[in-house]
C-alpha cells in the first residue's frame, strides 16, 4: 500500500511538514516519489520512521540521524559504527533518565515537606524534626533542599 504525507504522517501522528523536513534533510532516501514528484510511503517505510522518530525523542542530532541512516544504506559493513552510535545515544538516555529521576525525587520529597507544612500551618515544623521522622526514601535528597 502507497501514502502520501498527509497519510503517513496521520500513521505516525507527527505533522506532515515533519516529514517534509525530514526528507529535505536527507533522512528519507529509500522513500519513493511518482511520476508527478510526490512523495509515496510504503508500509516497510514506517519502520524507517518510526527509529528516526524514536532517535530523534533520544536527543540525537538530525545529522547524527542522518549518518545513522547512511550507514543502514551502506549496508553490513557499518554495523559496528551503527552499534557504537546506538551504544552512545543509549548511554545519553540512561544519564537522562537518572537526572530526570533525581528531579522527580526532589519533587516527591518537597511534596512531602509542604504536606507537613500545610497540616502544621507553618514550614517552622520541619525546623524540629530529626531525620529519623522524615522518610527514609527521602534522606539522600533532604540535604540539598531541606531549608527551601
Amino acid at each position: 500500500m502507497l501514502y502520501t504525507v498527509g497519510e503517513m504522517a496521520k500513521k505516525m501522528n507527527v505533522a506532515p511538514s515533519t516529514l517534509r523536513y525530514y526528507d529535505k534533510e536527507g533522512l528519507l532516501p529509500f522513500v519513493e516519489r511518482s511520476d508527478g514528484g510526490i512523495r509515496m510511503f510504503k508500509d516497510s517505510d514506517f519502520e524507517w520512521l518510526h527509529i528516526i522518530e524514536c532517535l530523534k525523542k533520544t536527543g540525537m542530532s538530525i545529522k547524527d540521524i542522518k549518518t545513522f541512516i547512511d550507514w543502514c544504506i551502506e549496508g553490513d559493513s557499518t554495523i559496528e559504527q551503527r552499534l557504537q552510535l546506538i551504544d552512545r545515544q543509549r548511554d545519553a538516555v540512561l544519564a537522562q533518565m537518572a537526572q530526570m529521576q533525581e528531579t522527580l525525587d526532589t519533587l516527591n520529597y518537597k511534596h512531602w515537606y509542604y504536606e507537613v507544612a500545610k497540616e502544621a500551618g507553618t514550614c517552622a515544623v520541619h525546623k524540629n524534626m530529626e531525620e529519623k521522622d522524615i522518610p527514609k526514601e527521602f534522606h539522600q535528597v533532604i540535604h540539598k533542599s531541606r531549608s527551601l
